[in-house]
């Protein structure tokens, strides 16, 4: 990808900071909410899981897969950082068992319990964690969506190509956001197939550990509730 010409003099907001409990924006309201460190085979670094019990249903088009939903209840959104990585992996899942019947092209699945709308990955430049714990990611505005029928986006290069033409970026924060885009490609979108494998054996990991007792993760809304 060729690097864009930098200019001075222009201004744009700073990178934005999101909570991984996805508090904002989304039109649900109660839900439960995971965060926790895995250390497997399969998987190390930070898994957090949010299951949808309210809200509308949204979606979203895609060309191969038509309407793809990405809220509604019954859904869970798994977000995974994983270790050495700049990016989270974030799999919308339709509720346990089931796909939307209009995905005509949906694949043969590759767990019948859990089985995903949506890939969504933010590529990111580090995380925070806020008073009760709630991880947040630093958003560095590339991203790449894609589904089961294989559709694949990069989304969001211009505000990326904007944020370094206007000074924000670095060279090196730039390039560095390029270079995870292009591996997030190779290694989970090159063969969807086995990604759907992996995403849906490290939810069975964080469901037991939620078996075992995990506790819900406090945050500022549910502690407001609470009160």
């Amino acid at each position: 990808m060729k690097t864009p010409n930098r200019k001075q003099g222009k201004t744009i907001p700073k990178m934005k900071h999101k909570r991984l409990n996805r508090d904002l924006g989304w039109g649900f309201q109660y839900y439960p909410y995971y965060q926790m460190r895995i250390d497997d085979d399969l998987f190390h670094g930070l898994a957090c899981l949010i299951k949808l019990t309210d809200g509308e249903e949204n979606y979203w088009h895609t060309p191969k897969s038509g309407r793809v939903q990405v809220t509604g209840a019954g859904m869970s959104w798994l977000e995974l950082i994983p270790d050495n990585t700049e990016r989270v992996i974030t799999v919308l899942f339709f509720p346990d068992g089931t796909h939307d019947s209009e995905r005509k092209n949906y694949p043969a699945v590759a767990n019948e319990k859990y089985q995903p709308s949506l890939w969504y990955v933010d590529i990111i430049d580090g995380i925070e964690y806020d008073e009760y714990g709630i991880a947040i990611f630093i958003d560095k505005y590339l991203d790449v969506i894609f589904t089961p029928e294989g559709d694949v986006k990069i989304d969001d290069r211009d505000e990326l190509d904007n944020a370094y033409n206007s000074g924000e970026l670095s060279k090196e924060q730039y390039d560095s956001a390029v270079t995870e885009g292009d591996k997030i490609l190779a290694e989970l979108c090159s063969d969807i197939k086995k990604t759907a494998e992996w995403s849906a054996a490290v939810r069975q990991l964080v469901e037991d550990r939620i078996a075992n007792g995990e506790p819900v993760k406090l945050c500022r809304e549910t502690a407001e509730m609470a009160k």
